[in-house]
């Protein structure tokens, strides 16, 4: 069995053809350079590049696999949640190849696709702990199989990300943030751990960066962040303490939800990680001491899969269409798509896409 996946949910237009022998036959993937002029990724010009290049990616990716179209067995896409304009450019291509071809459509929710990452790269069993972790959408869930999952905590407020643009780091900024923080000083400012002493496993990224944005302000005449004047040491400094502090608070809350997920699934024996803050490997060390220190295994995808990819989509549209979930051509692409749709929503998290 082999499924095309499409990806473009956000600033990246990428396609990735793999087989239920967990093997990658092709791939492709275009990462968007005109957002670094705005320091993040403005919708309008994401989705007139997905539409742009959409046809060119699938083209590479399945000659680079040595397959014909017609091989594949079922055409997966990101459908949501992400960015609508670009996630309709990928829909509507994958609803075109399925009508063309009269092969099975499969509606992939892009958590989903890093949710399911690291089965295709590492022997994780259902069911399993997750945190899926990125600037846009934080989570700790279970995931007991294909669709089905059960959220024990989520960001109230908003998410991670933001600090490297308050910085001026340019974008993407996760990796600049670590490259920062690798030379920093993470004890020279004092940072606060939002909620770490509730009884429950939700977080706040909202005060923590609130209180980064105060530090910054300091270094201005006028008080304003735009007018801020700081040394390279100052801004590593900043990066080292926000990594340390973000990860305390991923740490603590993660170690509460570990406590739940050994009593109410013993039989489950592994910590993932997935997401674009992910690919962190600060945070990927912490959480590897956490892991060992409860007795599960700890599994990431490899980097490169930690941000968005095609590779994600099409392993997560092979576990669905191996469990019979396809879709009809009607199907609606969706801005918001929560993983565990039952789940209450979280007080303050209207920022929060999913």
């Amino acid at each position: 069995m082999i499924v095309l996946g499409i990806e473009s949910s956000c600033d990246e237009t990428a396609a990735a053809i793999v087989s239920n022998k967990r093997e990658i036959l092709g791939e492709s993937l275009l990462s968007q350079e005109e957002h670094k002029a705005f320091g993040g990724v403005v919708p309008e010009i994401a989705a007139r590049s997905h539409l742009e290049h959409i046809d060119e990616i699938i083209e590479l990716c399945v000659k680079r696999a040595g397959i014909k179209l017609e091989d594949v067995d079922a055409i997966a896409a990101s459908s949501g949640p992400g960015l609508i304009g670009g996630v309709v450019v990928g829909v509507m291509a994958a609803k075109a190849l399925a009508l063309a071809l009269n092969k099975p459509f499969v509606a992939v929710n892009h958590l989903e696709g890093h949710a399911l990452a690291a089965r295709l790269t590492s022997d994780v069993c259902y069911p399993y702990l997750l945190l899926l972790v990125s600037g846009g959408h934080c989570q700790i869930l279970v995931v007991k199989d294909v669709g089905e999952y059960e959220r024990l905590g989520t960001t109230i407020d908003d998410a991670a990300g933001e600090v490297a643009k308050m910085l001026g780091l340019g974008y993407p900024g996760g990796p600049m943030i670590e490259k920062m923080a690798a030379v920093g000083n993470p004890d020279r400012f004092v940072l606060p751990r939002p909620l770490i002493g509730s009884g429950d496993c939700n977080l706040s990224f909202s005060g923590l960066k609130t209180a980064v944005r105060k530090i910054i302000e300091s270094y201005s005449e006028d008080g304003s962040i735009e007018h801020a004047i700081m040394r390279k040491r100052e801004a590593a400094d900043i990066c080292a303490a926000f990594q340390v502090a973000a990860t305390d608070c991923l740490t603590r809350k993660l170690a509460k939800a570990i406590a739940y997920f050994k009593q109410n699934y013993p039989q489950g024996k592994d910590l993932v990680v997935s997401g674009g803050v992910a690919a962190n490997t600060f945070l990927r060390g912490k959480l590897k001491e956490l892991a060992d220190k409860n007795g599960l295994e700890f599994s990431a995808p490899p980097i490169r899969f930690c941000t968005d990819n095609g590779v994600m989509i099409a392993w997560a549209g092979l576990e669905r269409f191996a469990k019979g979930y396809v879709n009809d051509l009607d199907f609606k692409p969706r801005p918001r798509w929560p993983l565990d749709d039952k789940a209450p929503k979280a007080a303050g998290a209207g920022g929060v896409k999913a």
